[in-house]
């Protein structure tokens, strides 16, 4: 970089030093106020011997050394200081990424990549013709999807007055010192910096479900509600003005969903009432905004008949709103509204039995569906354009139109997800009980597929109003009868989709079928007509043996008749999961990403072949182990022909907070998601042409290379989950309140049995951030070997192709926030030297590998050559890691030689909460 590009950048980033200085500062003076001097010169002693370790002026066990013996006491607000000096520097890191973003804009530089704006510029370059925009567009979606997956570890309380001091320091930047409300401004900062200080960190109890649901909703009340309709209004704008001639997005493109209170694999807390809890509360969020706007709206649309020319359909309105005649008598578009608020009080009363915020308590006949609502708001949209009042028209009734367009009566799809085993055992239970078959379980899949499908076609039920059932069978079969309540009530939007979890056969899709059918939401259909269900069927893939068979389990369920009549009454579309997280720990993260991309090859064959619409449902955690990473790149990087305008994606844990708290964060991360789906539907975004064929070979060979060498690692070396429990605190991480599902599916030791999100996390916590990287510089230095030409293949891979593009730019930026130094310290906890040593000796050797293999494909001279403003990032927050990682191990150490006390634990976990919120995508 030359010195002049140095200055710029040092300039650029001026503000950000000048805003953690100034927040570090007011937490240190608030700390030496409140805790005292002594603890306060320790803290400082640590930070400014931190920062010496990261200019490399001494030897990396000076904090480690200070900090040794540290009593427990002491090192509780040395952790817990760390961990706010931490959160404020990301806030101060947010506040200037949107700093540096309104600088490009008003530079007048071009737009930039995953805006919606650079999108369009491109769809007007290629000269789009608007029949194959509108084929390729038809049923459009993208969804994300809040799942309850429990990685964020920071309590709502703190996110509150994150959000007042973001607020706060965006107002200081606008004031210069002296202006009225500088001194101000900043004792309000210091007031909520104390209030931060003063706020315990973690939660004395583990977060219940309903907890979990009424966090998931907020994200609403923060941005959601305002921005998604938003974001609707001006996609559907943009692309009709530019194609014209054809109807483009008949439905918002953009409709978000939710797993939380719908999601019962592995979490046995989700019950029939947690169902209902979960789809009524949406719902009375969702009345209760609507019928506030239309308070408002009341109050605002004043016209008088005297002045302005008024529709018969809103003059029909207006004369069965108020009950007395006289009440804004000549006013009839205030009659309207009030007349539209009696109606959805009353449709609100009946779904919930009681009336929400802003309701009337009315006898007025209640909405059928949420479309009725919007003809009446409708007809007052064209009254007033036909007046001329089109500027009022495009204010708040324009944004309760798009509102209740997109979200309905019943805010967000909620999910249904459950194992594929469970549902065999309560299927095999409901067949014996009927006497339909005595052991189901003993058919062969042939046998049981020909079965299922006869009690498809049967509208007779399994079970009589008599039956005697199991605990587990009465719990599934009460919460699938929750789910008809709910669409009943709500509408069959409220529940879109059946996920079948780890989904390995026909009879697996099918048994989900039957269950749909006996709980009365799949109906057989007459002799006559096909069956159908408002719910559909989705088959999850999650190994990497069903990820390669998965194509094939879905050609062979659209061969048996009853369910391909399924998927023709719902348009011939069919919603595929693919499961990233388990795919990764099960084979490594070069071989999942590849088992993944050619699972969506073959899925795409299969569509063709079959003339289905397959959409596919990506389940992406926060870490790039989990695959994690920035969506619109991810997006880019699918397969020619999978997007096709629709997807849908996970959102979990500390990446729902990060990207949704704010709306402007949330404004651009939904628009990088269209952006991406838009590209990759309409563009030849994958760059390969007649190279296609030859580079998934390659990748093939790659992915069993890699995928060896992380088997020889987890899978086959003696002594390996001993290891990852004892140099990881994996088994802590159950301990920290952050979710109500248990950390394993199983009670057992076995890495098949542990969760994604602990085994990443805890390997996140050591530093060593293994599912994110291990076994690809094996792969790449193995096939390259010594031929120059072998690596320039992959270098021009790397540049052209933006799949391995991205794998290798997500390896990077994992790679970087590792540090084997730290994790040596980890490996020391475990007892048996030989162990450690064999196996951190492996991850030594590999880290070193794949770092050197990287930046031979790449020709880059660093992991994050690429990514300057996270390179920064994580060299601001090194001096903050450091101390946080060296108290970890001490205090593991206590614990597990014994002084199991309540402060080491509480110390314990909060060095994991520090550490999540500086990593900012722990698990």
């Amino acid at each position: 970089m030359g010195q002049s590009r140095v200055v710029q950048e040092q300039e650029a980033t001026r503000p950000l030093r000048e805003d953690i200085r100034f927040l570090g500062g007011i937490l240190g003076e608030t700390i030496r106020d409140h805790e005292g001097p002594e603890v306060f010169d320790l803290i400082e002693r640590v930070r400014i011997e931190a920062f010496r370790v990261r200019r490399e002026e001494v030897e990396r066990s000076a904090v480690a050394d200070m900090l040794d013996g540290t009593p427990t006491g002491v090192a509780l607000p040395l952790i817990r200081a760390f961990s706010y000096f931490v959160l404020l520097a990301n806030l101060a890191e947010d506040i200037q990424r949107d700093r540096r973003r309104a600088a490009h804009v008003a530079a007048g530089e071009p737009p930039q990549d995953s805006s919606l704006a650079a999108t369009y510029a491109k769809l007007d370059a290629a000269d789009l013709e608007g029949a194959s925009v509108a084929e390729q567009l038809t049923d459009a979606l993208v969804s994300p999807v809040i799942t309850a997956h429990p990685t964020e570890t920071r309590r709502r309380t703190v996110f509150d007055v994150q959000a007042k001091i973001t607020a706060l320091m965006r107002l200081r930047r606008r004031l210069e010192p002296g202006d009225p409300g500088y001194d101000d401004t900043e004792l309000r900062i210091r007031r909520e910096v104390l209030t931060l200080w003063r706020t315990a960190l973690i939660r004395l109890a583990r977060l219940r479900i309903q907890d979990e649901i009424s966090v998931g909703l907020r994200y609403y009340d923060l941005t959601l509600y305002d921005v998604i309709p938003a974001i609707n209004a001006e996609v559907r704008a943009a692309l009709r003005s530019r194609w014209p001639d054809v109807d483009l997005l008949e439905r918002p493109i953009l409709r978000p969903g939710s797993w939380i209170g719908g999601d019962r694999d592995g979490n046995p807390y989700v019950t029939a009432d947690v169902v209902h809890t979960a789809a009524e509360q949406a719902a009375a969020y969702a009345f209760g905004r609507y019928l506030g706007e239309l308070v408002e709206l009341e109050k605002s649309l004043s016209q008088s008949a005297r002045l302005v020319r008024v529709s018969p359909a809103v003059t029909a309105l207006a004369e069965s709103g108020y009950d007395d005649p006289a009440v804004f008598a000549d006013e009839p578009y205030r009659r309207a509204l009030h007349a539209i608020r009696a109606r959805l009080s009353a449709t609100a009363r009946r779904a919930l039995d009681r009336l929400p915020d802003n309701g009337l308590a009315t006898d007025a006949e209640p909405y059928p569906t949420p479309q009725a609502v919007l003809d009446d708001l409708d007809a007052i949209d064209a009254s007033l354009r036909a007046s001329g009042d089109a500027l009022l028209a495009d204010d708040r009734l324009a944004a309760l139109r798009h509102a209740v367009e997109t979200f309905g009566f019943h805010l967000q799809g909620l999910d249904m997800r459950q194992n594929s085993e469970v549902h065999e055992q309560v299927v095999t239970e409901l067949l014996a009980w009927s006497g339909a078959h005595q052991d189901y379980a003993s058919l062969s899949e042939a046998e049981r597929v020909d079965l299922l499908a006869t009690e498809l076609r049967t509208r007779r039920p399994l079970l009589g109003p008599n039956a005697r059932l199991s605990e587990l069978a009465a719990k599934e079969l009460g919460v699938l009868r929750a789910a008809k309540d709910v669409i009943d009530t709500f509408g069959a939007a409220a529940v879109p989709n059946y996920i079948i979890s780890m989904c390995t056969s026909v009879s697996d899709m099918l048994e989900a079928a039957l269950l749909l059918k006996e709980a009365g939401i799949l109906d057989p259909g007459t002799p006559d007509g096909s069956p159908h269900s408002p719910v559909g069927i989705v088959p999850l893939f999650e190994t990497i043996e069903d990820l390669g068979a998965g194509a094939a389990t879905l050609a062979a369920a659209l061969e048996v008749p009853v369910y391909r009549d399924l998927v023709a009454a719902a348009g011939m579309r069919q919603e595929v999961m693919l499961g990233y997280s388990d795919s990764n720990k099960d084979g490594g993260y070069l071989a999942a990403n590849w088992a993944l991309y050619r699972a969506e090859l073959d899925l795409v064959e299969v569509a063709r072949k079959s003339g289905i619409r397959l959409r596919l449902f990506h389940g992406r955690g926060g870490t790039v182990g989990r695959g994690g990473g920035r969506s619109y790149d991810a997006i880019l990087a699918q397969p020619a022909g999978v997007v096709r305008g629709s997807l849908r994606l996970t959102e979990q844990g500390e990446v729902i907070a990060a990207k949704y708290s704010e709306s402007g964060a949330a404004h651009r991360n939904l628009e990088s998601l269209i952006a991406g789906t838009l590209e990759s539907t309409l563009l030849d975004v994958e760059g390969l042409g007649d190279d296609a064929e030859p580079a998934y070979e390659l990748l093939d060979d790659l992915a069993t290379r890699a995928r060896a060498a992380y088997a020889h690692l987890v899978h086959d070396t003696p002594g390996f989950v001993e290891y990852f429990r004892q140099s990881t605190p994996v088994a802590e991480v159950g301990d920290l309140n952050i979710g109500s599902r248990p950390a394993s599916r199983k009670p057992t030791n076995s890495v098949s049995d542990l969760r994604a999100i602990p085994w990443v996390m805890a390997w996140s916590q050591a530093r060593v951030m293994l599912p994110g990287w291990y076994g690809t510089g094996t792969a790449l230095e193995d096939w390259v070997g010594d031929d120059p030409a072998r690596l320039a293949r992959l270098t021009d891979l790397y540049q052209r192709w933006p799949f391995l593009r991205t794998v290798l730019s997500n390896l990077a930026q994992v790679m970087a926030k590792s540090d084997l130094d730290i994790a040596a310290r980890y490996a020391d906890l475990v007892d048996d030297e030989h162990l450690r040593d064999t196996i951190f000796g492996m991850i030594r050797e590999e880290h070193a590998r794949t770092i050197r293999m990287y930046k031979a494909v790449t020709g880059h001279d660093e992991l994050l050559s690429d990514n300057p403003s996270l390179a920064e990032s994580i060299h601001n927050r090194f001096p903050y890691l450091e101390p946080l990682n060296q108290l970890q191990v001490d205090l593991l150490r206590r614990l597990r030689g014994g002084d199991d006390s309540e402060l080491v634990k509480r110390g314990i976990l909060l060095t994991m909460n520090g550490l999540a919120t500086a990593l900012r995508n722990s698990g």
